[in-house]
C-alpha cells in the first residue's frame, strides 16, 4: 500500500483514462505527469481509494507501474504576447514548434514553449515605482502584431504596490518587468506573461446589456437573424449544409477585433483549408494577412480525443484574457457535437451513467459552463471587452431533436438552422428563416434605428411576414396548383422570391456580395419593399402580374446585389426612378388600352 511519501504509479490504463490506487497527494482538477514520457493529464476524479486521471496525450504504450507526477497546479494555459498569429492543439501546444520537434506526426510527451521566448518585444512601461496597482491593471504594453496592442495586466487575484519597474526597452517572455508587494508583504516578480486556470472564468467588474450587433456583411444574418457582441449563437446542420463555410465567412468579414477559431474534432482538410484561407486572406482593416489578429485551436479527429475536450475552454480562455484587454473577440467552435462526442467517450470509460445517446448526464450543464463565459463586460481595468460565441453543430442526419442541439438551443440566443433542401439548391447561406431565430431583436432595435434608419425594424419586419405569407401560400400550391390563387397573392409569391434569390441568398466569392454594409442591406430591402407597394398598387388596378413581370423589372432588383457597387448607393435613387417610370408606363398603357 502506497504512502504520501511514496511515488504515485499507474494501476490501470482504460484509453486517455488512467487511475492511481491508494495515494492521497492529488487535488481535483490538477495537472499532473503521466508516465516515464510525462504526458500531460488532469485529476478528475478522487476517492479514498483510487485516483482518476484524464490524459490529454495518447497513452499507447502506457504501462502499469510507471510514475505519476503531481505539479500542484491546476491545468492552465499561458497567456502573453505571441499568442496570435498562433497554431495551438488542445492544451495550448503550439503545433509550429511541435512539427519542428517530431516531423509530420506529433510525439509524445514533447516539452516545448508555448510561446517564443527567445523573441524580444519593444515594451513601453506604464507602471511607476511607488504606485498602487489593482488587479487587471495595465503595468506594461507592447505592439504583438500590426493590427493588436497588447497589454500586460497585473492578474485577476493580485494587487500591491510596485517596488520595481524596468525602464521602457526590448524584453523577452520571461524577463522581470516589475515588482509587486502585496497587503501581506510578499514581493510578486511580474513578467510579459502569466498563467490562468483553463476551466475558471476570468473576472470581469460588470456584466453589460447587449445593444450592439456583431456586424457579419451577411444579409440574412444581419438583417433578420442579428446576434449581439458578446452574444451566443449555434449554427446547427448536417453534413455539406455549409456549417463551416458559413462560419470562415463570418470570421473573415466580422466586425470584431480578434478571431479564436476552435477546430474541435474536425477532419484535417477542413482545418488545412482554415489554415491556407486565413494565411491568404488580407485584413481588410489592415490591409496584411488576417493571420495577425487570429488564433487557431487545431484538435483534429485523429488527435487523442481528451484535448478535444479540452480546447473549448482553452479557446475561451484565451479570448477572456484579450476581452480584458477591451478588445471584442468572436469564437468559432467547429463543432460542439465532437466535443460532446468526446464528454461521451471519456464518460464511457469512467463508467458513468449514461443518459439519452448515451451522453453523459452532465451534457447540459457543461454546455451552459461554456456558453456563460461569453458576454460583453465592463473589465477590472475599466475598459469594455466582449466574446462572441458561435458554435456549430453537427447533428447525424440533420436531426435537430438529438440531445447536443436540443441542449444547445437552452443556451444561445441565436438559432442559425442550416438547411439541406437550400444547400443543394445551391443557396448560401443556406440558413432556413423559418426555423431560424434571433432572440437580440429587441435588445439591438435602437442601434439599427439610430446608426442605420429609423425605418431600418419595420422594414426587416415586413419582409420577414412577407416569407411567413409565402411558406402558407406554397402548402396551398403544391396541393392545388398555383393558378387557382388570386393575382395579389400570386405577387406575394413573386415578392418572396425575390427576397429569396435577391437579398438573402449570397456571393462569397463576388467582389461586391461578399460583404455587404447594413447601409447597403437597408436599401436593398427598401427597394425590394417599393416594388411590392407599387406593384400591388398595379395588381389592384387589374393590371396583370405577367405584364409586370415582362417589364424585367423584378430581375432587375435580383441583379441589384452585383450592379450596385457598396460604395455607390446613391445609385439606389437612380434605379428606383427608372423602375416608377418602367411601373408608370404600364399604368398609361392600361389605361390607353382602356
Amino acid at each position: 500500500m502506497q504512502t504520501q511519501n511514496q511515488q504515485p504509479v499507474i494501476y490501470s490504463v482504460n484509453g486517455p483514462v488512467v487511475k492511481v490506487r491508494n495515494t492521497n497527494v492529488f487535488s481535483m482538477m490538477e495537472m499532473v505527469y503521466v508516465g516515464h514520457r510525462r504526458l500531460i493529464g488532469e485529476v478528475i476524479g478522487l476517492t479514498d481509494l483510487e485516483t482518476t486521471i484524464q490524459v490529454y496525450e495518447s497513452t499507447s504504450g502506457l504501462q502499469t507501474g510507471e510514475p505519476v507526477e503531481p505539479t500542484g497546479a491546476p491545468m492552465s494555459v499561458t497567456l502573453g504576447p505571441g499568442i496570435l498569429t498562433n497554431i495551438f492543439d488542445g492544451i495550448e501546444r503550439p503545433l509550429r514548434a511541435l512539427e519542428q520537434a517530431s516531423g509530420a506526426f506529433i510525439g509524445d510527451g514533447l516539452a516545448v514553449p508555448v510561446l517564443d521566448e527567445e523573441k524580444e518585444y519593444d515594451v513601453d512601461i506604464k507602471a511607476k515605482k511607488g504606485t498602487v496597482l489593482q488587479p487587471g491593471e495595465a503595468y506594461a504594453s507592447c505592439q504583438e502584431t500590426s493590427a493588436i496592442l497588447h497589454l500586460c495586466m497585473v492578474p485577476p487575484n493580485l494587487s500591491g504596490r510596485v517596488t520595481y519597474a524596468a525602464p521602457d526597452g526590448k524584453y523577452r517572455l520571461h524577463d522581470e518587468i516589475i515588482r509587486i508587494e502585496d497587503a501581506a508583504g510578499k514581493e510578486h516578480s511580474l513578467t510579459l506573461c502569466q498563467k490562468w486556470p483553463i476551466r475558471r472564468a476570468r473576472p470581469a467588474a460588470k456584466r453589460l446589456a447587449p445593444s450592439r450587433p456583431m456586424i457579419t456583411g451577411q444579409r440574412v444574418l444581419d438583417t433578420l437573424f442579428p446576434i449581439a457582441r458578446g452574444g451566443t449563437a449555434a449554427i446547427p446542420g448536417g453534413f455539406g449544409t455549409g456549417k463551416t463555410m458559413t462560419q470562415h465567412q463570418i470570421a473573415k468579414w466580422c466586425d470584431a477585433d480578434i478571431i479564436v477559431y476552435i477546430g474541435c474534432g474536425e477532419r484535417g482538410n477542413e482545418m488545412t483549408q482554415v489554415l491556407e484561407e486565413f494565411t491568404a486572406l488580407k485584413d481588410p482593416r489592415t490591409g496584411k494577412s488576417l493571420m495577425e489578429r487570429t488564433v487557431l485551436i487545431a484538435n483534429t479527429s485523429n488527435m487523442p480525443v481528451a484535448a478535444r475536450e479540452a480546447s473549448i475552454y482553452t479557446g475561451i480562455t484565451l479570448a477572456e484574457y484579450y476581452r480584458d484587454m477591451g478588445y471584442h473577440i468572436a469564437i468559432m467552435a467547429d463543432s460542439t457535437s465532437r466535443w460532446a462526442e468526446a464528454l461521451r467517450e471519456i464518460s464511457g470509460r469512467l463508467e458513468e451513467m449514461p443518459a439519452e445517446e448515451g451522453y453523459p448526464a452532465y451534457l447540459p450543464s457543461r454546455l451552459s459552463e461554456f456558453y456563460e463565459r461569453t458576454g460583453a463586460y465592463e473589465t477590472l481595468n475599466g475598459r469594455e471587452g466582449s466574446v462572441t460565441v458561435i458554435g456549430a453543430v453537427s447533428p447525424q442526419g440533420s436531426d435537430f431533436s438529438e440531445p447536443v442541439t436540443q441542449n444547445t438551443r437552452r443556451f444561445v440566443r441565436c438559432f442559425w438552422g442550416l438547411d439541406k433542401a437550400l444547400a443543394y439548391a445551391r443557396h448560401y447561406p443556406a440558413i432556413n428563416w423559418t426555423m431560424s431565430y434571433s432572440e437580440y431583436l429587441d435588445d439591438l432595435a435602437r442601434y439599427y434605428e439610430s446608426k442605420v434608419d429609423p425605418k431600418f425594424n419595420e422594414y426587416r419586419t415586413e419582409i420577414s411576414a412577407l416569407l411567413k405569407e409565402e411558406q402558407s401560400l406554397m402548402d396551398i400550391v403544391r396541393l392545388i396548383g398555383s393558378d387557382v390563387l388570386p393575382e395579389d397573392q400570386k405577387l406575394v409569391i413573386e415578392i418572396a422570391r425575390l427576397i429569396r434569390v435577391g437579398f438573402l441568398q449570397q456571393n462569397a466569392y463576388h467582389a461586391e456580395d461578399t460583404y455587404v454594409p447594413l447601409d447597403k442591406q437597408f436599401r436593398m430591402m427598401e427597394l425590394i419593399l417599393h416594388v411590392y407597394h407599387r406593384t400591388k398598387e398595379l395588381i389592384a388596378e387589374h393590371i396583370p402580374l405577367d405584364a409586370i413581370r415582362e417589364s424585367g423589372i423584378f430581375e432587375t432588383v435580383i441583379k441589384v446585389k452585383y450592379d450596385i457597387p457598396n460604395r455607390q448607393l446613391e445609385r439606389f435613387d437612380t434605379l428606383t426612378q427608372q423602375i416608377d417610370g418602367i411601373l408608370d408606363g404600364l399604368r398609361r398603357k392600361k389605361k390607353e388600352v382602356l
